[in-house]
C-alpha cells in the first residue's frame, strides 16, 4: 500500500487556493488527503464540498494570523508532505496604506512566517514547502539602499524589517526611508526573503532528501483580489490554468537544485536581484 501523503493549502476558499486544491485532488492518489483551509467555517465547508477529485479533501478552519492556531494544526498533523501558503489579505486601490497595512501584512507576511516556522520542522523528506508570492517580490522593486535589509537576512531579520516598515507606514516616515507607497511591493519582497532565509538554513539536508522550499509566482490571474488593480485582463490566466505549473512543481519526482529557495514562475527561476548594478 502506498503511504498516504498530506497536502495543505491556506487561503483556499476561492481563487488560486481553491483551484490548487482541485488540481491536487485530481492528481494525487485516493489514499492521499488534501486539506482546504480558510478562516470562515461556512466558506471552508462549502468550498471543500465542491471539490471533485481522486484524493480525499477535508476543510479545516485556519486563521494564518493566529500563530497558536497554526502551531496547533501542525502539532495535530505531526507530518505533512505538501504545504502551500497562499493566504493574502485584502488590498483596495481607494484605501490609504495606513488603513490597509496591518491586515495585509498580518495575513501575507506574518501568516507566511507562521507557516514556515510551524510546518517546516514537520515536512516529510521529499516534501514541498511553498509560499505563493509574486514577481513583485524581487529586490529590484525596492530602492537599492534597502536591498541589504533583505538580502542574506535570517528569518528573524526579515520579521524585524517587516515590523519596522509597518511602523514607518503608520508614523508617516516610510516614503522618506525609501519604501514604495504601494504596500504590496515591500510585502512581496519580504515574503520571498522569508522563504530564502528558511531555505538557506535547510538547503544541504533538503536537497539530499529531494525536499523543496521555494516561493512561486502564478503570474497575472483573473481573481477577485486582482480585478481592482488592472484594466486589461486579456492576457490573464484563469485560476485553474495558473495553478498547473505550481502543481507540476510540488508533485515532481525530483527537485532541481537551481530552483531550491528561489522564486519560480512557470517553472523558471526569477532573479532575486539584478545581475548588473542599476
Amino acid at each position: 500500500m502506498t503511504e498516504q501523503r498530506i497536502a495543505l493549502v491556506t487561503g483556499a476558499n476561492q481563487g488560486i487556493g481553491y483551484a490548487l486544491v482541485e488540481e491536487l485532488a485530481q492528481r494525487m492518489n485516493p489514499e492521499d488527503l488534501v486539506l482546504l483551509t480558510g478562516r470562515n467555517p461556512e466558506r471552508v465547508a462549502a468550498a471543500a464540498a465542491r471539490v471533485e477529485g481522486k484524493a480525499r479533501v477535508e476543510g479545516r478552519v485556519l486563521d494564518v494570523t493566529d500563530g497558536d492556531a497554526v502551531r496547533r494544526l501542525a502539532a495535530e498533523l505531526g507530518v505533512v508532505d505538501i504545504v502551500v501558503s497562499n493566504a493574502v489579505g485584502p488590498l483596495e486601490p481607494g484605501a490609504t496604506p495606513v488603513e490597509q497595512v496591518d491586515e495585509f501584512v498580518d495575513v501575507a507576511n506574518l501568516g507566511a512566517q507562521y507557516m514556515l516556522r510551524a510546518f517546516g520542522p514537520i515536512l516529510r523528506p521529499g516534501g514541498r514547502l511553498i509560499v505563493v508570492a509574486s514577481s513583485l517580490g524581487t529586490l529590484e522593486q525596492l530602492p537599492e539602499n534597502l536591498w541589504g535589509r533583505f538580502d542574506g537576512a535570517s528569518l528573524e531579520d526579515v520579521e524585524k524589517v517587516v515590523e519596522e516598515w509597518r511602523t514607518a507606514v503608520h508614523d508617516g516616515t516610510a516614503q522618506t526611508q525609501g519604501w514604495p507607497e504601494w504596500i504590496n511591493l515591500p510585502s512581496k519582497v519580504a515574503q520571498v526573503a522569508a522563504v530564502r532565509a528558511v531555505a538557506a538554513e535547510r538547503r544541504e539536508r533538503d536537497l539530499a532528501e529531494s525536499t523543496l522550499v521555494a516561493s512561486v509566482c502564478p503570474g497575472l490571474v483573473d481573481t477577485r483580489a486582482s480585478r481592482p488593480w488592472f484594466d486589461d485582463f486579456s492576457q490573464a490566466k484563469s485560476p485553474a490554468d495558473a495553478v498547473v505549473p505550481i502543481a507540476d512543481l510540488v508533485l515532481a519526482d525530483h527537485v532541481d537544485p537551481a530552483q531550491y529557495g528561489e522564486l519560480i514562475r512557470d517553472g523558471q527561476v526569477l532573479a532575486w536581484k539584478p545581475s548588473a548594478p542599476r
